[in-house]
C-alpha cells in the first residue's frame, strides 16, 4: 500500500514540474558558446542608441572593446572609452552596463552599450563586436526567445511583450502591460494546479478505491473543482473576442443615406482627409477604410456608400459592399441629416437599417448601434421636429464640431464594451491561440463529466491540463513558437 501511495505522490509532483520546465524539450536551447549582439534601439539618427549582447562571451566582448579592461560593477552604468579591438581606434565614449546571468533579461551574461546614435558610431561598434570571436549577429526575436528558453518569461508574457512593442493606443498599452506582468499566465497556472489536484483525487480512487484508509468524498471533491473550473473557463470564452479586437482593432462602420455627412464624420474622427466631401449625392462608391486611435481604442473606421435604390451599376455595387460591411461591423455609426428627417430616404433607413440593428439579440452577435443626427447647426433652437419613431440619438455638427465631445465619450463606452476594458476585470484573451487552448480545455472537461470509466475520466483531465500548459508555453511545438517570435524585431 505505501509503495502505491509513493507512486501516486511522485506522479502528482511531476505534473506541475512539467508545467514549469519549458526548456526541457531542448527545442529552444540556444546552444553552448553562442553569444549574440544587435542594435536594440530604433534605426536612424538619435541621441542615444542601445546595443546589447547575450551569451557567455559577453564579458569577454566588453573587456575587448573598453578601456580599462576590467568588468564594471554589475547593473551599474559606467563611462568607458570604446575602441576597435583590431586596430585600437577609438569608436565612442559610452555608458556600459554589465548584467551577469542569471540576473538578466535573457538569463545569460548580458552587456549593454549606450552609444551616441549617429549611424557611423553604431556601425563601428557593431563591426567591432562582430570581430570578437564567439559573437554573431542576433536573429529577430532571439533575445526574447532566450529569455523564454531560460524560464525568464512564459509564453503569454512573451506575447504581452510583443503587444507592448506594437501598441499604438492607450488601451493596447494597458492590456499589454497586464499580460507582460503575467496575469494571464498566473491565472492559467492556478487552473492547472486545480486540475492537478483533481487528477490526483481521481487516480487515488482508481488505485485505492477499496481501501478503508482513503478519505471519503474524493471523487466528489474532484467533481466540485472541475465544475468551478468549467464556470471560470466559460466566462473567459464568452468575452465575444473582445481581447482580440483590442489587439487588432474593432471594426466601426459609418452608414446612412446619401448626403447625411458620413464622409465628413470619418474625416473628423480620423483627423485627416480620408474621404471626398461633396454636396453631390453618391460621392463615395466604395468602402474606404482607415486605422484610427478612437478614444484610446484601436479602430478600423470604414466610410461606406450612401444606402439608396435606383442608381447606376457602379453605385449599386458600392451599396452592396456597404451592406456587407454592416454584417461584419462591431459597432455601427448610423447617420441621418437632422434637418431632413422626414425625407423618404431617412424614413427608409430608419425602418430597414436602424430598427433591425437596434433590437440586438441576447447573444450580442449583432453589431452595436449609435444613431447620430448630423447638421445640428441647421436646426431651430428647439431641436429636431417631433418624430415618434426616432430611437435614442446624438446630435452633431460636423461643420462646427458641436456635439463631437459627447460623441467621443459615448464611443469610448461602446468601444470598452466591444473590446473590453484593459484596466479592470480578468485578463483578456488577445489571440486565437489563447481561445483555442481554453476551448480545448473546456471540451476535455466535458468529456470528463460524461466519462463512464474512471480511467477515461483521468485521461480527460490530462488532456485538459495539457491545453493549459501549452497556453503558457509548456510542450509548444517549434512551428508555433517561431510564429510568435516573428512579431519581434532584431535586438528584441
Amino acid at each position: 500500500m505505501w509503495r502505491g501511495l509513493w507512486s501516486l505522490a511522485t506522479r502528482a509532483a511531476h505534473w506541475p514540474h512539467r508545467l514549469c520546465t519549458r526548456q526541457s524539450s531542448g527545442a529552444l536551447d540556444p546552444g553552448p558558446g553562442a553569444t549574440i549582439f544587435a542594435l536594440s534601439s530604433g534605426q536612424g539618427r538619435c541621441g542615444i542608441a542601445v546595443i546589447r549582447t547575450s551569451g557567455p562571451a559577453s564579458g569577454h566582448a566588453l573587456r575587448r572593446l573598453t578601456e580599462p579592461r576590467n568588468l564594471p560593477p554589475a547593473r551599474k552604468a559606467s563611462l568607458r572609452l570604446l575602441s576597435d579591438p583590431r586596430s585600437g581606434e577609438p569608436l565612442d565614449r559610452a555608458l556600459v552596463l554589465w548584467f551577469p546571468g542569471p540576473q538578466s533579461f535573457t538569463g545569460e551574461d548580458c552587456v549593454e552599450f549606450h552609444v551616441h546614435g549617429g549611424p557611423a558610431v553604431v556601425s563601428g561598434v557593431l563591426e567591432a563586436l562582430g570581430s570578437v570571436p564567439g559573437l554573431r549577429p542576433a536573429e529577430a526575436g532571439e533575445f526574447t526567445k532566450r529569455a523564454f528558453a531560460h524560464g525568464k518569461l512564459s509564453l503569454t508574457e512573451v506575447e504581452g511583450l510583443a503587444d507592448l512593442i506594437h501598441a499604438e493606443t492607450e488601451s493596447q498599452r494597458r492590456q499589454a502591460l497586464r499580460q507582460l506582468d503575467g496575469e494571464l499566465g498566473h491565472l492559467c497556472r492556478s487552473w492547472a494546479e486545480t486540475l492537478t489536484k483533481a487528477l490526483a483525487h481521481v487516480e487515488a480512487y482508481i488505485d485505492f478505491g477499496e481501501d478503508d484508509n482513503l478519505e471519503e468524498g474524493v471523487l466528489e471533491q474532484a467533481d466540485k473543482e472541475v465544475r468551478k473550473l468549467e464556470v471560470a473557463l466559460g466566462a473567459h470564452l464568452r468575452d465575444a473576442r473582445r481581447g482580440q479586437r483590442l489587439r487588432s482593432g474593432a471594426h466601426v462602420v459609418v452608414t446612412g443615406p446619401p448626403n447625411a455627412g458620413k464622409s465628413s464624420l470619418v474625416n473628423l474622427l480620423s483627423q485627416k482627409p480620408v474621404s471626398i466631401v461633396s454636396p453631390e449625392p453618391g460621392t463615395t462608391r466604395d468602402v474606404l477604410e482607415t486605422p484610427v486611435d478612437l478614444a484610446g481604442f484601436p479602430v478600423l473606421l470604414s466610410d461606406t456608400a450612401g444606402l439608396r435604390e435606383g442608381v447606376g451599376p457602379v453605385e449599386q455595387e458600392g451599396v452592396r459592399r456597404a451592406r456587407k460591411r454592416l454584417e461584419q461591423a462591431d459597432l455601427v455609426l448610423a447617420m441621418l441629416d437632422a434637418s431632413n428627417l422626414a425625407s423618404p430616404s431617412s424614413c427608409n433607413f430608419l425602418d430597414t437599417v436602424v430598427a433591425p440593428l437596434g433590437t440586438r439579440n441576447p447573444s450580442g452577435s449583432s453589431p452595436r448601434l449609435l444613431l447620430v443626427l448630423n447638421k445640428s447647426d441647421l436646426l431651430p433652437p428647439e431641436g429636431p421636429g417631433p418624430c415618434p419613431d426616432l430611437p435614442p440619438h446624438l446630435l452633431l455638427s460636423c461643420l462646427t464640431g458641436a456635439g463631437l465631445h459627447g460623441l467621443l465619450e459615448v464611443l469610448k463606452k461602446e468601444l470598452a464594451a466591444v473590446c473590453g476594458d484593459p484596466s479592470t476585470g480578468p485578463p483578456l484573451l488577445t489571440r486565437a491561440r489563447h481561445q483555442h487552448h481554453l476551448q480545448g480545455c473546456l471540451d476535455a472537461l466535458g468529456h470528463y463529466k460524461h466519462a463512464r470509466d474512471l480511467a477515461l475520466a483521468a485521461e480527460a483531465l490530462r488532456v485538459a491540463w495539457g491545453h493549459l500548459t501549452r497556453l503558457t508555453g509548456g510542450g509548444g511545438t517549434e512551428e508555433i513558437l517561431d510564429i510568435i517570435f516573428q512579431d519581434f524585431c532584431v535586438g528584441k
